[in-house]
């Protein structure tokens, strides 16, 4: 008869595990461990993994099975592969700002544009520096791979629709008949 011991969860730090045969009687002298058997993901995961080593130590009145947890080492491969994620992840989230901060400051300046009363043609030129900077910053995002092309011609087109907004809104921009065939 085999003896069930139920392992639901190990302590991440573990360094040993101790399970006691649940029996009382003394194991055969001829050296010979009844199984235990594990729930399966510790056996699957851990033990075939190598993480874990069972031996069986003999104490007077009962019979133990010490596991001990191995500390696993990372691969060079794996260490270098951690680190060239965690230089991109912020490269890109350096990037991902910068494009915010330039598309936050053209929509302020495009609102501000739409809620001034007597604005005049010209006052869009600074706007426009703006937009070509975003445009850019957005592009080189794109090129090297930060952003989606789609995303970032989104990203294009939400400003130019505002700015298309804004002419229209105060009257400087007039839409070309479509063409008739």
């Amino acid at each position: 008869m085999a003896a069930v011991v139920n392992c639901w969860g190990l302590p991440s730090k573990l360094r040993t595990l101790s399970l006691n045969h649940p029996s009382s009687s003394q194991p055969k002298s001829t050296g010979q461990v009844r199984s235990l058997s594990f729930s399966t993901n510790i056996s699957r995961n851990v033990l075939s993994a190598g993480l874990l080593r069972m031996s069986p130590i003999a104490k007077p009145n009962r019979l133990s099975i010490v596991c001990e947890a191995a500390q696993t080492k990372k691969a060079d491969s794996a260490v270098k592969r951690a680190r060239q994620a965690e230089k991109r992840r912020l490269y890109n989230k350096s990037r991902k700002s910068e494009i915010k901060t330039r598309m936050k400051k053209v929509l302020i300046a495009l609102d501000g544009l739409r809620k001034k009363r007597d604005a005049q043609p010209e006052e869009v030129l600074p706007i426009e520096k703006l937009i070509a900077e975003a445009y850019s910053t957005i592009d080189k995002a794109v090129k090297v791979g930060t952003l989606h092309r789609n995303t970032g011609a989104r990203r294009k087109s939400r400003l130019a629709r505002r700015k298309k907004a804004i002419e229209i809104h105060h009257g400087w921009y007039t839409p070309s008949p479509a063409p008739t065939t």
